[in-house]
């Protein structure tokens, strides 16, 4: 009889059994990055202790799911991991769920009550549950009526400076209306709350643009997983490319969104990427508004980056950036200096954009 429980790849044996399987069903990416997002793993046994199935909780992500088709219907050993997955994540109060996978699981995962998202030739994503994206774009401000020509801008503003504040208003100076999300993710050195109140008082001021957070849709690096592919050095373009489709089809598409404003990236060649894949996705239906950096003043000429801030954060130097920031944003960083300076010695990364 065939039985599933919990493992632990903390344990030698157990990981290295765990990798021998999936590698077998053809998933041999194994990189440091996707294996620390693992919370929970659980793996189906037959009756001679043979690993038949696995599958992992990484958040709210299903991951590492494979079975072996031998010995038994392969559609029961997935559907039975799916399910003990989703009770698991029911018990911590989680009911809404997605999954990264290759092209040809699709309609395994639809039998199971799955959607589909978006989709390029390397994967798919697709969620389950609620609230989804149907509910995350009821949730926000509608665009009047009259509005005919409606731009998004996607911001981390980690925090708001006046770069950011520049290519708001730009899109809000050509556009009707405007969205302005900013990424939901919390992995910055300024929360996603602290984050969406500089954005937000920070363009009060524009009565053509609302600010919201991105939910789970508009999606940073750190969360799409990769391990479905052959090695990281396709992550980049698999994650440009499946995040421009989503947000062509999930967002743009029902919120009627005809232009995205986006920065010049000098310092980012990652960031160089995902302009480029937007460029290549989301036209002739939502065209790509590159617009250059600002620069810091007349006579220094570098464009205005968070990172200038942060680091400044670091060296306790506010009076090094007050030119590049809003007075809201200043006013916060000023107060809560040394809040912000435990986090960056406590670890908190603030390299990147």
């Amino acid at each position: 009889m065939e039985t599933i429980q919990e493992i632990y790849l903390t344990n030698p044996a157990t990981k290295k059994d765990w990798q021998r399987f999936l590698t077998s069903q053809g998933l041999a990416n194994f990189s440091g990055q996707e294996l620390a997002a693992i919370d929970k793993t659980f793996a189906i046994y037959d009756d001679q202790d043979q690993m038949v199935g696995t599958g992992s909780i990484a958040g709210q992500t299903l991951k590492y799911l494979a079975v072996a088709a031998a010995g038994t219907s392969k559609g029961a050993r997935f559907n039975r991991l799916v399910s003990t997955l989703e009770t698991t994540l029911s018990q911590d109060g989680i009911f809404h769920l997605f999954v990264f996978t290759k092209l040809q699981y699709e309609q395994s995962f639809i039998h199971v009550g799955f959607t589909t998202l978006a989709k390029t030739n390397a994967g798919l994503i697709l969620e389950k549950g609620l609230p989804n994206v149907s509910s995350f774009l009821a949730a926000l401000p509608q665009k009047p009526a009259s509005a005919k020509q409606v731009a998004a801008v996607v911001l981390n503003a980690n925090p708001f400076t006046k770069g950011h504040r520049y290519l708001v208003e730009t899109a809000a100076q050509k556009n009707d209306f405007v969205y302005v999300f900013v990424v939901e993710e919390d992995q910055s050195l300024f929360t996603t709350e602290e984050r969406l109140r500089l954005v937000q008082e920070g363009t009060s001021d524009l009565v053509n643009v609302v600010v919201a957070t991105g939910g789970p849709y508009m999606v940073s690096s750190l969360s799409f997983p990769a391990y479905f592919l052959k090695d990281d050095s396709q992550r980049v373009s698999y994650q440009t490319q499946l995040d421009a489709t989503l947000f062509k089809e999930q967002i743009a598409k029902p919120l009627g969104i005809t232009s995205r404003y986006v920065g010049t990236e000098p310092l980012s060649q990652t960031t160089n990427q995902y302009n480029q894949a937007l460029q290549e996705v989301l036209p002739p239906e939502v065209q790509v508004e590159l617009i250059p950096r600002m620069k810091e003043s007349a006579e220094n000429q570098q464009v205005i980056s968070a990172r200038t801030v942060r680091k400044a954060i670091q060296t306790g130097q506010i009076q090094d950036v007050t030119d590049i920031l809003p007075a809201t944003s200043l006013s916060f960083i000023e107060k809560y200096l040394t809040d912000l300076q435990a986090r960056i010695k406590k670890g908190q990364k603030i390299d990147g954009n």
